[in-house]
């Protein structure tokens, strides 16, 4: 089915926006329950550190290419529209929990729902907008994450004490049903590649997984384009859950002002910059994506002093000012990162893709980011004291720096290799349809 008309690209983003909301608010609500589930269940710290890491993050990145590779081969609709049923039930299913494994088992359940909706919606959004729009429409999809983090932790506390926790899982979970009969209803499959005026979507050969990562890794603009937002996620992931107790460990602060101050930097100033970064890439790369990269690349690394003297700083009120750029910068990528990926990658392989990329950014970025913080600080702790946090802080944001130079980097081949990647799905479907014309000279 062609994606004839602005009104179901709007509709298909407006819908998909709410399923990446809910996936998030999902993934949130357990932490902000801890301490009842706890105490109900009689679990102890390390059983809980559990359900919220492992048994949702393993499931959730080891599952995320199977179930993109069925996206590629089959309905993306369908895939997210079972994936949100699956998430929202077994959301629902930890309010029904009553011991550790039965808690468990749902939240692995959580985790292989989610995994099946972000590759399949970043293939559908790619195939309703054109390149010159796609960024901030992947933009527009990436903000569901804060949303639905800032939805997950108030929905779920002030359910939790006023019907229980239980009540609160069952609140987010059971809407998420109704919402994955909306997606079914009114989401429309785009045609495979109709954005960028190819019809390869007819072709049945879909590249295998080592196929695609081949591809990946043999695209100059796509392999620094990887490289360059896996680590800036490793920086993002490694700061953000450190932030809370440097404010507290350094400033003095109390929970209800780290959370305030929290919501104001990854809720309005964290979803300002991403929408800014996807609405200003677009607008450069009208005229080119080298241009539009570099330009990123550049404000991610201008961020890096404002962050430094933000944990240096012995002045609250200093440290704030000027970590306000860095809360604004951290997210500028990820709208042009995503919609990139897809215009690099070929028709057929784009939820691969995504995926391959979900799952280095969740295995460096949360399994390394927030980790190296802890070290380093301990390293430190013998020469800085309570100050090794803030230290370790500035040590790692300085990987920023070595991220923006992939994004540089993937400039200088950016326009290149998506007309290569063009002209091989086009050059594909000319001859499915006995018409193939060889690439142009210099293209390969």
């Amino acid at each position: 089915m062609v994606a004839d008309s602005s009104s179901h690209a709007r509709r298909a983003l407006a819908f998909l926006f709410v399923a990446y909301a809910f996936s998030y608010a999902d993934r949130q609500i357990l932490s902000i329950l801890f301490q009842p589930i706890k105490e109900e269940l009689l679990l102890s710290d390390t059983q809980l550190g559990f359900l919220g890491g492992i048994a949702f993050a393993l499931t959730y990145a080891l599952m995320g290419i199977p179930l993109a590779m069925v996206a590629d081969r089959r309905s993306r609709k369908k895939v997210i529209t079972i994936s949100i049923a699956v998430f929202s039930f077994m959301t629902a299913a930890c309010g029904l929990a009553s011991n550790f494994i039965q808690m468990a088992l749902a939240r692995v359940g959580v985790g292989l729902g989610e995994a099946g909706v972000n590759p399949a919606t970043n293939s559908i959004i790619a195939d309703y907008f054109p390149p010159e729009k796609r960024s901030f429409a992947m933009s527009l999809i990436a903000i569901g994450a804060p949303a639905g983090i800032l939805m997950g932790s108030v929905l779920g506390g002030v359910i939790s004490d006023y019907l229980g926790w239980r009540a609160a899982f069952f609140v987010l979970g059971v809407p998420g049903l109704l919402l994955a009969f909306l997606v079914w209803v009114f989401v429309r499959e785009p045609e495979r590649g109709h954005a960028d005026g190819i019809t390869a979507a007819h072709s049945e050969e879909t590249p295998t997984l080592a196929e695609t990562a081949s591809h990946i890794w043999r695209t100059p603009a796509m392999r620094n384009l990887y490289l360059g937002s896996t680590l800036g996620s490793l920086v993002g992931y490694g700061v953000t859950s450190w932030v809370p107790s440097f404010l507290v460990r350094t400033h003095d602060l109390t929970m209800t002002e780290v959370g305030l101050l929290m919501a104001a930097g990854a809720g309005v100033l964290g979803i300002s910059g991403t929408l800014a970064g996807g609405y200003l890439y677009d607008r450069f790369a009208r005229e080119s994506h080298l241009k539009a990269i570099r330009a990123i690349a550049i404000m991610q690394a201008l961020a890096v002093p404002f962050a430094i003297t933000f944990y240096l700083s012995e002045s609250l009120v200093l440290g704030l000012i000027v970590f306000a750029y860095p809360a604004f910068a951290a997210g500028m990528f990820l709208g042009p990162d995503r919609a990139l990926s897809q215009s690099l990658a070929r028709l057929r392989m784009r939820s691969v893709a995504a995926a391959i990329s979900m799952l280095v950014i969740n295995l460096v970025g949360l399994g390394i980011g927030a980790q190296s913080v802890g070290v380093l600080s301990d390293m430190l702790a013998p020469r800085f004291g309570d100050a090794s946090l803030g230290y370790a802080m500035a040590g790692v944001s300085m990987i920023l720096l070595w991220s923006s130079l992939h994004f540089y980097l993937c400039g200088g081949t950016v326009d290149r290799d998506i007309e290569r990647a063009r002209l091989a799905d086009q050059n594909s479907d000319q001859e499915k349809t006995g018409a193939a014309a060889p690439f142009a000279e210099g293209t390969v």
